[in-house]
């Protein structure tokens, strides 16, 4: 009975429980619930197969619902909800011998201490064991499944919480081809007859642990070793050159350890090869030398964040198969040369944080690249030419370079470009009206350049919705097909026939990563896998941009970061602000901007960072509510004529939001100095043309005021002075 991928919820009908003679049964992709202990399945003592996979059963951890089916060889219970049990209900035998157990992904339903099902040590004919991702409470590798299981072929413990060392059973296990146990917190080395004990590994996965010591020399000496992934610890020392020595292996991650030494000529072997070959993360050094390897082929590689130097070699463009390259993070220099146009199956491409100059190669060609990163080098020139124009370019970053000119039409023709990162270069000229035309556009910065003239209104027709284009994770055919292997040795080959749940259980890889450096909130960020994704946000700050800011801006709904500052914009902060209900940092410091805070503000929720700092701002602060609760003084410096918490300045009393008072302070804050002086010239002439008229009048006056003028005249000007200080100050506060 087959019944895998339907929408069936609720218990399982009790009428289950009459089919007796029931040897395969497959209920997984639903959404039943229940404790297993309580259904119709324990009546079924025929099973020989049976699968609860993905849906939303309550398995006791001991399984011992099943004790009295003797016929079980495959039980899997993949992304279901464990119950802790006492120790107690933990110990009893079973009657069956399983070949396949599958425990993946596993929930705990009560708290407690989780426990591996006891019932797996009085197993001895296991092939096939996945219990990852199951948080079992610092689990010791358990060596006995090993030992009772010598016909064990596939063992697999990601992120299964093992801690301690590497201890193994000193039993060999000749038939062991894959052993994965990644993401755990295994110390120190690795064990030193750990080749001998496993002489058919062909698949090995030990990343994200805390493996110490040098790489072991007899790995190399592994005959059909595939796959070898050690990523990710504390290894250090040369990589050994037996490993280039293995005929079998084509896929190797060494990344993101404490390797050290020269690889280049040494282990150009290594290059002949391989299909992938990450090399990122660790102290390798030296000049990738000028001549080519015998026949290289590589899909995939990635040798950033080391020492290499020199030029990027010749060799390296005449891959025509080349998939992903990463030379990002080292001291390579020189030009890009236009052999980089000769990869037509290129999909990733990272040459940045480099000392490469020169002018950016036109590849039109490159109709697969879908994300390049050449920031932060020496690269000038003009982007007038055709770069990467494809219908597929998902991510341009070109920031930190010396790039002129001014931002070129083509880039419109570009329509699931999503990343476009252009900060710190010299382009100029007005801001590109035709960045308005990409619709997937959502993480665009301009900043640190020397554009100029108005933001055009067009802007605001961006949808900047969150886009999963956005987080590259390399494909690969090295799926392998685990479970169908065995299935098949087992002669169960009639589950694959109907089409079952596990029955094309591909095991994951994961190769590169997109990764894109983003300022916000005041910092600078480095994003990449799902949040990446979630990030929509324009940096258009410090450059010479002028007029008003577009009201539009109000309608991108979805971005989270908005960076305006350091230009010369005018006029007010747009109330349509109020309608950025995902915008999470807004800064506007460093311009023109005059009017009052709107209060509307305070209905974002969202807002974790906001800075209007030295504008020409007045009026009272929005009400300290919501978020605006947490800003500080530092958010509004530089604007003096604003008043109300948190500075220090109070507003005048009677003044609040609201009032006329404040409304008639914003419009006629400031003193027409114009007609000031068109005031006092008037008065001016009045008071010198009376002074005048009495005098000629008066013969009295006239004698004593030519007296004090001859005896007195440097105290009648400062007196005069004097006046002129105080009629000024009259005027400026009245």
């Amino acid at each position: 009975m087959n019944l895998n991928g339907n929408a069936l919820s609720g218990a399982i009908p009790s009428c289950l429980g009459n089919l007796t003679s029931l040897r395969y049964l497959d209920i997984s992709n639903n959404r039943f619930t229940g404790n297993i202990a309580s259904t119709p399945l324990t009546n079924l003592t025929m099973l020989q197969f049976i699968s609860l996979s993905k849906n939303q059963f309550q398995v006791p951890v001991s399984f011992n619902s099943f004790a009295n089916h003797s016929h079980l060889e495959v039980l899997l219970a993949d992304e279901n909800k464990l119950v802790a049990e006492p120790i107690g209900f933990h110990i009893w035998r079973p009657k069956f011998q399983l070949k396949i157990f599958s425990l993946f992904y596993c929930t705990i339903e009560e708290h407690g201490k989780l426990r591996l099902p006891n019932f797996l040590y009085f197993q001895h004919d296991l092939r096939y064991v996945d219990l990852s991702l199951c948080n079992f409470g610092e689990l010791r590798f358990p060596h006995w499944l090993l030992q009772n299981n010598t016909r064990l072929e596939k063992l697999i413990l990601k992120d299964s919480s093992i801690v301690g060392p590497l201890s193994l059973s000193p039993h060999p296990n000749s038939k062991l081809s894959v052993l994965d146990i990644s993401n755990n917190k295994i110390q120190d080395e690795i064990p030193r007859n750990f080749c001998s004990l496993f002489p058919h590994l062909q698949y090995l996965f030990m990343s994200q642990n805390a493996l110490t010591a040098n790489i072991p020399l007899c790995l190399g000496g592994l005959r059909r070793l595939g796959m070898l992934d050690l990523s990710h610890n504390s290894l250090f020392g040369e990589i050994p050159e037996e490993l280039g020595m293995s005929l079998s292996l084509f896929y190797l991650r060494l990344s993101n350890n404490s390797l050290s030494g020269k690889i280049f000529p040494k282990l150009y072997h290594l290059f002949n090869s391989l299909a992938g070959l990450y090399l990122d993360g660790n102290k390798l050094e030296g000049k990738i030398l000028d001549f080519s390897p015998i026949s290289f082929k590589n899909l995939e590689l990635d040798v950033s964040d080391n020492h290499f130097y020199g030029k990027l070699p010749r060799w390296l463009w005449n891959n025509t198969e080349l998939e992903i390259l990463d030379f990002s993070k080292n001291h390579f220099e020189g030009p890009i040369p236009m052999g980089l146009c000769n990869l037509v199956n290129l999909e990733f491409l990272d040459l940045s944080l480099n000392h490469l100059s020169g002018t950016i190669p036109s590849c039109s060609n490159l109709q697969r690249v879908l994300h390049v990163h050449l920031a932060k080098n020496k690269l000038g020139g003009t982007l007038s030419d055709a770069l990467f124009i494809n219908s597929s370019l998902v991510t341009l970053e070109l920031s930190e370079n010396n790039l002129t000119g001014r931002i070129p039409d083509w880039i419109s023709t570009l329509p699931a470009l999503s990343v476009f990162l252009l900060k710190a270069n010299q382009f100029e000229g007005e801001f590109p009206v035709h960045l308005c035309r990409l619709q997937s556009l959502s993480i665009l910065d301009l900043s640190q350049n020397k554009l100029s003239g108005h933001i055009p209104s067009c802007l605001s027709n961006l949808t900047l919705k969150p886009r999963s284009e956005k987080s590259y994770t390399g494909s690969s055919d090295f799926g392998l097909l685990l479970f169908d292997e065995v299935m098949v040795d087992m002669g169960l080959t009639i589950y694959n026939l109907i089409g079952g749940s596990e029955g094309n259980k591909d095991y994951p890889f994961t190769f590169q990563e997109e990764e894109v450096e983003f300022s916000t909130k005041g910092a600078r960020y480095t994003y990449k896998g799902n949040i990446l994704e979630l990030l929509s946000a324009i940096d258009l700050s410090c450059n010479q941009f002028t007029g008003i800011i577009p009201p539009g801006l109000g309608n991108l709904s979805e971005i989270r970061g908005l960076n305006l500052s350091h230009n010369n914009f005018t006029g007010p902060i747009p109330t349509t602000f109020s309608k950025l209900k995902q915008i999470e940092s807004l800064d506007l410091s460093y311009n023109n901007l005059n009017g009052r805070i709107p209060p509307q503000l305070t209905e974002v929720t969202t807002l974790e960072v906001l800075s209007v700092a030295h504008n020409n701002l007045s009026g009272p602060l929005p009400d300290r509510k919501n978020q605006f609760g947490t800003f500080e003084e530092s958010s509004y410096e530089g604007n003096p004529l604003l008043c109300g918490p948190p500075l220090n300045k109070s507003c005048h009393e009677g003044d609040s939001p609201g009032s006329p008072s404040a409304s008639s302070s914003e419009e006629h804050g400031f003193i027409d100095m114009g007609d000031f002086y068109i005031s006092f010239a008037v008065s001016f002439a009045i008071i010198c043309l009376t002074t005048i008229i009495v005098l000629y009048i008066n013969p009295y006056w006239r004698r004593a005021f030519f007296y004090c003028i001859e005896d007195h005249s440097i105290a009648g000007y400062f007196f005069i002075v004097d006046c002129l200080r105080r009629l000024l100050y009259f005027k400026r506060n009245n």
